[in-house]
């Protein structure tokens, strides 16, 4: 299949058209229009190299909500003209342990990003959603539930469910005490499904200018972290913490915040973090941990429960000829919160 879509072609280069061709469709496949796509911070990253392993050209994007267009004989849980999502990754061995048990993100084999990844059959790089269609195997094909505004979902398919996976590992529920370092595409996010969860929400920013915004989404309120007094104050306050800052930062302001057991979880910055004493992890038996995206049922589940409470992300739409602009916005944190690409602007 011959499309079209939008290409880093260096990590200094702007993204730019870039014509390609998909892959032709197993039987087992879906074929999908894409109609929208979220920019994800990854996107920025995975687009300048940052992380020092982006194989060039790359089509960014995997936040990702289309319309059925076409399905494999095999292909049973979709029909042509269902509306549809993909997220972070499309396809797995499906057949480890992890697989087996709904979480292919921890797949023993690695799991196949939807854009930079290889194809598990032909070996060909995959490429993501800033385009116009999209070949994805049949199981990593999410339904979009009924009453899910499809214009303003696409975010949850990576940030949504990068912070609702924890939320659910750590068994948030009513009476669960939750902090949100940072009130960013992730964050607000956590926030809205914390509380949608029923859980008593705090954000903890350096500044106090998002507080209006906090409560808004859901948050009972705002902690400053430059404010010693109200940090000392608020020491064993949450059962757990969800840090979303995506740069290295120092965690260790943010530890004694926990109660014992208590545990903060990092779901932003990919790479080193500042040096750390170990001493309130031992006195409170407190942990640190890391989270990816969860697995397929879980994403699922995520989409169902955002449909049933009426959850969806702060998004501004833009065009595709829009997308460096919003990536040097993103780079001064000007979103609010999250960028979704309108894909009729591509052809257009």
């Amino acid at each position: 299949m011959q499309t079209i879509g939008f290409a880093a072609h260096s990590a200094s280069s702007n993204l730019a058209p870039f014509n390609f061709t998909r892959r032709a469709p197993r039987p087992n496949d879906v074929v999908m229009e894409i109609l929208y796509c979220g920019v994800c911070h990854s996107d920025l990253h995975w687009a300048h190299n940052d992380w020092g392993w982006t194989t060039f050209p790359a089509v960014p994007g995997h936040e990702i909500v289309g319309r059925v267009i076409e399905v494999g004989a095999a292909v049973t849980k979709h029909q042509i003209g269902d509306h549809v999502a993909v997220g972070c990754m499309v396809d797995s061995c499906q057949h480890c342990d992890q697989c087996q048990k709904g979480e292919e993100q921890l797949c023993r084999e690695g799991s196949t990003g939807t854009y930079g990844g290889t194809d598990r059959i032909t070996k060909d790089m995959t490429y993501g959603g800033y385009s116009k269609h999209l070949v994805v195997r049949e199981e990593f094909v999410l339904r979009m539930p009924d009453g899910l505004d499809i214009s303003k979902a696409a975010p949850l398919l990576c940030a949504g469910i990068t912070t609702w996976s924890p939320l659910r590992t750590w068994k948030v529920g009513p009476g669960s005490r939750v902090g949100v370092i940072g009130l960013g595409g992730l964050g607000h996010m956590a926030v809205k499904l914390a509380a949608g969860l029923g859980a008593h929400v705090t954000v903890v920013s350096r500044t106090a200018d998002k507080a209006a915004d906090a409560k808004a989404l859901g948050a009972a309120g705002m902690l400053l972290s430059t404010d010693a007094n109200a940090m000392t104050d608020a020491a064993n306050a949450f059962d757990l913490i969800i840090d979303t800052v995506p740069i290295k930062h120092d965690l260790q302001p943010y530890l004694p915040l926990l109660d014992v057991d208590g545990t903060l979880v990092i779901v932003g910055q990919v790479g080193p973090m500042a040096e750390l004493s170990t001493v309130p992890l031992l006195m409170g038996r407190r942990r640190i941990a890391g989270s990816p995206i969860g697995g397929i049922r879980e994403t699922q589940e995520m989409l169902d429960f955002c449909a049933e409470n009426n959850i969806l992300p702060e998004v501004e739409m833009i065009r595709m000829d829009e997308i460096n602009a919003a990536f040097a916005r993103m780079e001064k944190s000007d979103v609010r919160y999250r960028f979704v690409v309108d894909m009729a602007s591509l052809q257009a």
